[in-house]
């Protein structure tokens, strides 16, 4: 008779959910530390190395009217003269006890400029990603789920033409073709101008917020709908769909059970880590159209060499950014347990 050994096995180790997302989150905040310096370093090189005058952008065409003494106050008032590193080391003991400083071009705090030109903009990102995220979804289902007709090969070719299409140039088609020649969408601005705040209505405001809404949307749609349709493919092509079809599962029933959260996870992971990209474009098309928000006032501060302003914008984009990737990593772990929070399967 063969000798039994009952010595128990030791069981593996788990690490306790909340010790793993603890660390996750620790781990995604000193990485936002790093990123946050690298940034603001990078962006202030770059602005200490642009060959434009802060006098003369800050003064504008009255700079040929300035003499030596008002030159020399402007330059003492906001620190023009001063070594960069000087200049960079106190606007960041400033940072760190919570002042992002003064806006040249606005004269106000970096804050409020920042704050009340992202509102406005947060209407047109939310419309546009909404846009994005919705078509680019259900496009990229139907080309997967017809793979090959006539349906999946116009879809396909569609979003690969707007892949490559820059965003101001969809801007100026669509604000040529629905603004200039057809005339139903206004051509510039959030609200009508010349009107009053108090005579604004919400319809004022979509009809202004329709077209850069639809312009932004529109190349963002094109990475949603080709990863969706890839996610599609490979899911048709799994073991378990194949065995659902053999037991008679077909259409819509066979893509609700199938195959559609699978395919969800890649495109909810894309439409959150898309932020960076809808905020630039959100550049392009603010100043296609005129829309105050927080692109235009990015423009505004490189152009005019608005230092305070522009750095302030750069932290708060690389926040905003960040902020989206952590979300889409999240969600893509809850809706797919197979990932791990390091985005391992």
């Amino acid at each position: 008779m063969t000798a039994v050994d009952t010595r128990r096995v030791p069981a593996a180790r788990t690490v306790p959910g909340g010790f793993r997302w603890g660390r996750f989150v620790a781990r995604r905040a000193l990485r936002l530390v790093v990123l946050l310096c690298g940034v603001a370093v990078a962006a202030f090189s770059l602005m200490m190395a642009s060959p434009v005058d802060p006098v003369r952008a800050y003064v504008g065409a009255e700079v040929t009217r300035l003499g030596p003494e008002q030159r020399a106050v402007i330059e003492e008032t906001w620190g023009f003269n001063d070594p960069p590193l000087t200049r960079f080391l106190a606007w960041a003991r400033e940072v760190v006890q919570g002042n992002l400083g003064d806006s040249i071009v606005f004269n106000q705090p970096v804050v409020d400029v920042i704050a009340e030109r992202f509102l406005t903009s947060l209407a047109l990102m939310i419309a546009a990603w909404s846009l994005s995220a919705v078509l680019g979804f259900g496009m990229g289902l139907l080309a997967g789920y017809f793979r090959g007709r006539w349906v999946d090969r116009v879809l396909t070719w569609w979003a690969y033409t707007l892949a490559s299409a820059p965003t101001f140039w969809v801007a100026l088609l669509l604000l040529y073709v629905f603004a200039v020649a057809l005339r139903v969408a206004p051509v510039c601005c959030a609200v009508p101008i010349g009107a009053m705040a108090d005579e604004v209505t919400i319809w004022d405001r979509l009809h202004h917020l329709i077209l850069p809404a639809v312009a932004l949307s529109i190349v963002g749609v094109a990475p949603i709908v080709l990863h969706t349709r890839q996610a599609v493919v490979e899911a048709l092509a799994s073991d378990h769909v194949a065995f659902a079809r053999a037991q008679g599962e077909r259409g819509w029933g066979l893509v609700r059970h199938r195959i559609l959260r699978n395919a969800c996870a890649p495109a909810l992971m894309l439409s959150f880590a898309s932020f960076g990209e809808l905020f630039g474009g959100s550049i392009l098309a603010e100043q296609v159209f005129s829309y105050p928000g927080l692109g235009e006032a990015t423009t505004t501060a490189a152009l005019r060499q608005d230092v305070p302003l522009l750095l302030g914008i750069a932290l708060f984009t690389t926040v905003f950014v960040f902020i989206g990737n952590l979300l889409g990593d999240v969600i893509h772990r809850l809706v797919d347990p197979r990932v791990s929070l390091d985005g391992a399967r």
